[in-house]
């Protein structure tokens, strides 16, 4: 029997319409305090109201009704959970078993959100137990995906696809720090740990990732689609099928993600070379997963040294949040985490122009100007205590792909790789932090002594010498100019000035193109009218 004919035997019977669970949801005091007595007693006396949102939520899935499962999913979900469990988990897969008469597809999908909302808002977060509970899970959904011999009869919205691969990397990175802290474990805890070394292993998680990317042929559709041909000529049967494009759209997203955390910020950028950053993709539906993308390039441009890439990559996406922050004002959860990474990317944004000055988008550098001046007046000054600060709070999680020693475990050990890639990083900024110094003296002259500058700088001329070659390296840059692959550059110098030395004389030319006011104005009246249209539209 096929999963669509078993599931369609076995469930019980349904609401006739999401009207029902709604209407249940009316605050009776009796409902209540049966719903107290489960959470109180563990008891597992399932609310009517939840168990008419289950059976709701169950038949819009069999039913492959996609906008019902959409509401379902965002809306009520996250209502019921408000109401019902802010700070305590969903009744256990078990006890919802029978409600959704064994439902196994069902129950797999929503121990997926079970688990979810544990890691997100249980007090005390989940238990090793529940972590690989979690994890066998995660097996069974992308086994049931994946090992079908054709598209399995299943739709869901682009944000749950979206949702389910950014929590497989998110748990994922949870149980590696967890790991890694194991002097806040009870021996039980450890030995357990000691003898599943498969758990959450990064081989895994990986190899789901590239099985999705590969079922999916999302790669070929992609290069196809860039080149402006028809993506389903060769999608194969999978890559035609929504939930498999989407979820191998999404796997690429999630390997950028995975191999930044791991600081191989080069095969990051490589997984997402036939994705082109600077035109809309129809592939790209999902807010976070546009701004997920663009935070972890903009990251890894700058961790490669690559600060023009990293400042345009990062001033878009910024841009692209101002202009669209309003949609997502009413969904709290998911604009509180996009203004967290937009506070993030702000961070990285200045860090870059300090290192690298250039210019941006008016409204992008008011906004940096208004709340990260002083950080960035103490970093063009030097004080790498500012920049370490910067660096902590804008950077992801770093993990380490490998089982910690358990045997001879350090409080501290856990932060290893984040202390790794902040060594790297300050190494870079000590190497150029005479740089905006050098470039403030050489604004000012248009020939200049280099025995004159040596003496304002207080150094030798031979130090001064290194300092000026220093400049001339760090200014230069590898900039993506054409292609898709985020990799592929020429190398340019995007220094407002520039200089060569003659014996013992630095002469100096600025290098500054006038700003052409014109455009800047025209520009604004463009922007003026559309808003002015959009007025108009609305009313």
């Amino acid at each position: 029997m096929s999963w669509a004919n078993e599931i369609e035997a076995d469930y019980i019977p349904y609401y006739d319409s999401y009207g029902d669970y709604d209407a249940a949801h009316t605050g009776d005091p009796r409902q209540d305090m049966e719903y107290e007595r489960y959470a109180t007693s563990h008891s597992y006396i399932v609310p009517e109201v939840i168990k008419n949102f289950l059976h709701h939520f169950q038949k819009c899935v069999n039913h492959q009704d996609i906008v019902e499962i959409q509401n379902s999913y965002e809306n009520g979900f996250n209502k019921l959970t408000d109401r019902f469990f802010k700070n305590s988990a969903w009744p256990e897969a078990e006890v919802v078993a029978p409600i959704v008469g064994n439902d196994k597809r069902f129950l797999i999908l929503y121990k997926e959100l079970y688990f979810r909302h544990v890691y997100a808002r249980v007090t005390g977060g989940p238990t090793l137990e529940q972590r690989f509970e979690s994890y066998y899970n995660y097996c069974n959904l992308f086994n049931y995906i994946l090992n079908a011999e054709g598209p399995v009869p299943l739709e869901l919205p682009d944000q749950w696809l979206w949702d389910i691969i950014d929590e497989f990397i998110y748990q994922f990175q949870a149980f590696s720090i967890f790991r890694n802290k194991s002097n806040k474990k009870s021996e039980d805890e450890i030995e357990l740990l000691r003898t599943n070394p498969k758990m959450w292993n990064v081989h895994s998680v990986l190899n789901v990732l590239h099985s999705l990317v590969e079922k999916s042929n999302i790669n070929k559709q992609l290069e196809v689609y860039t080149s402006g041909g028809d993506p389903d000529s060769v999608a194969g049967d999978f890559g035609q099928h929504s939930l498999y494009k989407m979820l191998g759209y999404f796997s690429l997203v999630g390997l950028l993600r995975l191999h930044a955390l791991l600081g191989d910020y080069y095969q990051s950028l490589k997984v997402l070379e036939n994705i082109d950053f600077n035109k809309k993709s129809l592939y790209s539906r999902v807010p976070a997963c546009q701004i997920t993308t663009f935070y972890y390039v903009g990251f890894s441009y700058l961790m490669m040294r690559r600060y023009q890439d990293s400042i345009r990559t990062l001033s878009n996406i910024l841009l692209y949040i101002q202009r669209t922050k309003t949609m997502f004002q009413n969904r709290s959860q998911l604009y509180d985490q996009i203004t967290k990474i937009n506070d993030k990317m702000y961070t990285l944004l200045a860090m870059a122009l300090v290192l690298h000055p250039m210019r941006i988008d008016e409204s992008v550098h008011s906004h940096l100007k208004d709340k990260y001046q002083d950080k960035m007046n103490k970093m063009q000054k030097g004080d790498m205590a500012e920049f370490e600060t910067s660096f902590q709070f804008a950077c992801p999680k770093f993990l380490s792909p490998v089982p910690p020693n358990y045997d001879a475990v350090s409080p501290s050990q856990y932060k290893e790789p984040y202390t790794l890639q902040l060594t790297v990083f300050k190494d870079e900024v000590e190497q150029q932090i005479q740089v905006p110094t050098v470039r403030s003296y050489l604004k000012l002259y248009t020939t200049l002594p280099i025995a004159k500058l040596a003496a304002f700088m207080d150094m030798s001329d031979d130090d001064l010498c290194t300092q000026l070659m220093c400049f001339k390296h760090k200014m230069k840059n590898l900039v993506w100019s054409k292609g898709t692959s985020g990799l592929e550059g020429e190398f340019q110098s995007a220094s407002e000035v520039d200089f060569y030395i003659d014996k013992d004389m630095i002469h100096i030319a600025d290098t500054k193109v006038a700003r052409r006011y014109g455009d800047f104005f025209i520009r604004q009246f463009h922007k003026f009218e559309e808003i002015m249209r959009g007025l108009k539209t609305t009313e």
